[in-house]
């Protein structure tokens, strides 16, 4: 039903604080800015940093990973050798957490199979969630697939156009948080379907080129058409 993930939006309190950040220990260059919103791209998603005006808001704490090569675990140390960060092993992979000035966690992991220390794409985003197994079939109305279960069952991964983590309230690695009010967007078959399918009790609202809708738990999707991407 679904196959890219077009964007995720984080809010931020300055935008210059924030655009520096990720230009300066991140390496990403701003595609598009205004007086409110200033936007990335990596890979095939954009990041949108989106001060308060309006909504949908950009997500709270939202904790997401980029993608870069597997070798290119080294290369990242060195980068954001000047901030505070927490390195964890996953054995497949390694991962370095950074909190940006937004206390938004951003992770960078090592999942690529590319061989480039470039950020090539946005690969998890973290969901909080008040009732889970309600949250987990929403998303697998999706096409989501689940492939993981916390060992307190308080979070599940699943799998799809990007790996969404669900969690109960909680810390994670590095103290993240699940996000609230995130605000994310989708190449679907059939965008009204999709909006019905995760959030059946809400009216789509016409954007361009698809719909959005807010579901359960607060979190705006956008789909868009294939053609429209």
């Amino acid at each position: 039903m679904l196959s890219t993930l077009t964007h995720l939006a984080l809010e931020v309190k300055h935008l210059d604080r924030a655009r520096s950040f990720y230009t300066e220990h991140l390496g990403l260059e701003p595609t598009a800015q205004s007086e409110t919103e200033v936007v990335f791209r990596t890979g095939e998603t954009a990041v949108v940093l989106r001060r308060p005006s309006g909504v949908p808001r950009g997500g709270l704490h939202v904790h997401y990973a980029f993608a870069t090569g597997a070798d290119a675990y080294e290369t990242w140390e060195a980068r954001l050798s000047s901030l505070p960060t927490v390195a964890f092993d996953f054995g497949g992979s390694r991962s370095l957490y950074v909190d940006d000035p937004d206390d938004h966690c951003v992770e960078v992991g090592t999942v690529a199979d590319a061989s480039t220390d470039d950020l090539v794409g946005v690969f998890e985003v973290v969901l909080e969630v008040e009732d889970l197994p309600a949250a987990v079939e929403r998303y697998r109305a999706l096409g989501f697939e689940v492939v993981d279960r916390g060992d307190d069952r308080r979070r599940v991964r699943l799998r799809g156009p990007v790996d969404l983590e669900l969690w109960e309230p909680q810390l994670g690695i590095a103290d993240a948080r699940g996000g609230v009010h995130v605000d994310l967007g989708f190449v679907a078959d059939d965008p009204t379907g999709a909006a019905r399918a995760v959030a059946p009790d809400a009216d789509p609202e016409p954007v361009e080129h698809g719909v959005r809708v807010r579901e359960a738990d607060g979190h705006v999707l956008t789909f868009v058409g294939e053609s429209d991407a």
